[in-house]
């Protein structure tokens, strides 16, 4: 079977999180059951940062067995990332299936449009919160975008054969939108691959010994001035006197008011902070840390918890929106 998968983001802006190794994981679980994968993306760099494109990324390149073709974004507005030569890409290829991914995207649009024009099966899933996320409707501009993209969304979910919800709760979402019929649940995986990853010894380079281990966006939404806060009231305790939090991330919009924080309570000794880390720290900061925290004030489906079961960790989260259907079954 040829399957074609979009997204928003693929390698290797390997910062941009979940959807990205969501699409990554579904294209190389595919090509090693001998089928023919190609993600359409963007040509998204993450240099530090969620607006960075690069020219120079290949066109067309060869990952693990799979595809991965990118077109240039001529502009985007919040992550709203707009590549109108992914549309030719897509019809000037064939392929027996659709899987779009991130349904709030320019991308999505393109493969529900495709998906129209060659009468080929379109699946979605969003592993984005769709209307529940609040960076939706934080501001005028996130509001007004938020509104015009409504009839998008309507478009894309009609034209979908199959609607994948990753919860209970994504699932419930998604009904206010289509008949619960056309809605399956799917929870996320992570690919294992991850336990032989090459790993350096992190506590060495960073200087650090014990550490608790924050991984995720740096965004308010992800709850880390609680975090911080906690580091604060617990920071002359016995047992917390030769452990550190370990934050790692990359900026999307918090950064200043994070490190102003940590400057205000002079929790320097106590808080190491690296941006923008490689996948081999974060292998290595898995392997290494005492636990994992997530005190997110909003999640749909996080990935990072997964990944740390993966490693033995115990995670200590929040206990809000998707976090518990995603958790609960989770086995060690």
């Amino acid at each position: 079977m040829r399957i074609a998968i979009i997204s928003p983001a693929s390698l290797p802006a390997t910062q941009f999180g979940g959807i990205l190794f969501v699409g990554v994981n579904i294209a190389k679980i595919a090509a090693e059951q001998k089928h023919e994968a190609t993600i359409y993306t963007t040509d998204l760099d993450f240099a530090n940062n969620a607006t960075t494109f690069n020219k120079n990324l290949p066109r067309s390149e060869d990952v693990d067995n799979f595809k991965i073709k990118r077109s240039h974004v001529w502009f985007s507005k919040k992550l709203f990332f707009v590549n109108p030569g992914m549309l030719f890409q897509m019809l000037n290829d064939n392929f027996d299936i659709i899987h779009s991914i991130g349904i709030r995207s320019f991308q999505s649009l393109i493969a529900a449009i495709v998906s129209k024009i060659k009468k080929t099966p379109l699946v979605i899933s969003d592993e984005g919160g769709l209307t529940t996320h609040p960076d939706l409707k934080k501001d005028f501009s996130s509001t007004v975008l938020y509104k015009l993209q409504t009839p998008i969304l309507k478009f894309i979910i009609n034209q979908a054969s199959i609607v994948i919800a990753a919860n209970e709760y994504e699932k419930k979402i998604f009904s206010e939108f289509c008949d619960e019929s056309k809605i399956i649940i799917i929870r996320n995986g992570i690919d294992l691959d991850i336990l032989n990853t090459e790993k350096i010894d992190i506590k060495k380079k960073y200087k650090m010994n014990s550490f608790i281990l924050f991984l995720g966006r740096f965004n308010k939404v992800k709850g880390i001035d609680v975090l911080i806060n906690a580091v604060n009231s617990i920071k002359n305790h016995s047992e917390f006197k030769k452990t550190q939090l370990l934050i790692m991330g990359v900026d999307f919009g918090y950064e200043q008011e994070m490190l102003q924080l940590i400057d205000k309570y002079k929790l320097h000794n106590k808080i190491k902070v690296i941006k923008n880390p490689s996948r081999k720290e974060v292998i290595s900061a898995y392997h290494e840390s005492e636990f994992l925290v997530l005190p997110s004030r909003w999640e749909l489906s996080p990935l990072t918890p997964l990944e740390g079961f993966a490693f033995k960790k115990p995670v200590i989260s929040s206990n809000i929106h998707g976090i518990p259907y995603s958790l609960w079954k989770c086995r060690i």
